[in-house]
């Protein structure tokens, strides 16, 4: 510790042994040492005592859309990011659509970095784009290090990103598998879409009916077979329908190369509660019925489920209109994930412990980034969020930094206050207090 520029000192630290006690020794961006929690500060570096607050490693999101460049209206690097550490999110991974381009041709993926380079208020890295058309474009995106390939298995919602058939699946995963790369999946089968009732309005009874959960079901057991045949590494993207839980664990037991992820809204919300009209609440796939919620917690504690993501996609607020039909479909949560799933773990008797191993630990690892991200110990980037857990908030859209302050969290009292965030030993963000950009652009560790 004796080249320590910095020490934060807790009551609680979040260490992959545990919670306990400590000092936090770093320098050079790095962790150092986590040391006994009266060891003494060595001369010239600067003490934080967080007192009681907990210091836990900063939260990974490896699904964001931020939507920048061409869509900047809905999101961009600069809000997306700062929302990101208000929330305690110190690296997130940037989804290949809805910018325009979208990121999949190693030229989009240098355009978006680009734009990307001095916005970043925390670490980000990306995900390619798996394509009808662009299998040619999938080593070089490889190569050019983003951290795997987004596809859809059903329309996306945007044009200029088609979803693949089963033909199309085969090809991408036959290329993907080929290099060691890791496909990460928006599965949802059209056939169960198209048959669905189709009625629109702004009832939310009948937009969970045209987005049934056999329509994950199916698309999850196409994955699984072909993952399988090919020994491949593929991941399901916002997982929904409890369903398909026995499928995945059984898969998981067999050897398939699967993982899988839920999002807050899914752990938070429940279809009983979202008012008609309400179509903030939109997500495909759609937040379901709260028997289908407890299976899904029951899930991330038994492993079935490994971790937990944002899947922040917003909007302008005009797209989200009265009818779930036509209304822009996605949940803007960057900020409150870390409060919103914290707030629903302790009543459900999880710790902040569980909540550290879903939505950092466990996601660093999906990205290839747990050398660097996701726990507090020696030789990780000290990247970190302190949190007063048992304080509450009530949710304010004003007080959001996203760019379209649209939520379904407005006006919900949520446990758990991030007091400042931390990128590499800098404070990014204290009390809604931001520094200049300090994030760097991440590449896929080959």
């Amino acid at each position: 510790m004796s080249d320590a520029e910095l020490v934060l000192r807790s009551t609680r630290v979040i260490t992959p042994e545990g919670t306990r006690a400590a000092s936090v020794a770093v320098s050079a961006g790095k962790i150092t040492a986590v040391l006994p929690y009266d060891a003494p500060v060595p001369e010239g570096a600067r003490l934080e005592d967080l007192g009681d607050d907990v210091l836990l490693p900063g939260l990974v999101d490896t699904h964001v859309h931020v939507n920048d460049p061409g869509r900047t209206h809905w999101e961009g690097f600069w809000t997306a990011t700062r929302a990101a550490a208000a929330g305690g999110i110190t690296t997130l991974v940037d989804m290949p659509l809805n910018s325009l381009p979208p990121t999949t041709t190693a030229e989009h993926l240098r355009t978006k970095r680009e734009v990307a380079v001095d916005k970043a208020h925390i670490d980000v890295g990306f995900w390619g784009g798996a394509l009808p058309d662009n299998v040619k474009d999938l080593r070089p995106l490889h190569d050019a290090g983003v951290f795997g390939f987004k596809a859809f298995l059903s329309p996306s919602g945007v044009d200029e990103f088609p979803h693949l058939d089963q033909d199309g699946l085969a090809r991408s995963l036959v290329e993907i598998a080929g290099f060691g790369g890791l496909l990460i999946v928006h599965a949802e089968d059209p056939r169960h879409l198209d048959t669905a009732p189709q009625q629109g309005g702004p009832r939310y009874a009948d937009f969970l009916a045209s987005r049934p959960r056999q329509a994950e079901d199916s698309a999850i057991v196409s994955l699984i077979a072909r993952a399988k045949r090919l020994h491949a590494r593929v991941h399901v993207l916002h997982l929904s329908s409890s369903d398909a839980l026995p499928l995945i664990a059984e898969a998981k037991a067999d050897g398939v190369r699967i993982t899988v992820e839920t999002c807050p809204h899914y752990l938070t919300l429940t279809a009983e509660e979202v008012p008609d009209g309400a179509s903030e609440f939109k997500c495909c796939p759609p937040i379901r019925e709260a028997a289908n919620q407890d299976l899904l917690w029951q899930a991330l504690a038994d492993g079935t489920v490994d971790c937990v993501v944002t899947d922040h996609s917003p909007s302008t607020a005009d797209l989200k209109t009265g009818d779930f039909a036509t209304a822009w479909g996605g949940i803007s949560g960057l900020q409150l994930s870390l409060a919103a799933v914290w707030t629903e773990a302790r009543r459900r008797g999880h710790g902040l412990e569980d909540v550290v191993r879903w939505m950092s630990t466990r996601t660093a690892e999906l990205v290839g980034l747990d050398g660097r991200k996701g726990a507090i110990e020696a030789g990780r980037d000290a990247d970190f969020a302190v949190l007063a857990p048992d304080e509450t908030f009530t949710v304010d859209p004003a007080a959001l930094q996203h760019r379209n302050r649209v939520t379904a969290y407005a006006g919900r009292t949520l446990y758990g206050v991030v007091k400042s965030t931390w990128l590499r030993g800098q404070r990014i963000v204290a009390d809604g207090e931001f520094t200049a950009p300090k994030g760097e652009l991440l590449t896929r560790t080959p």
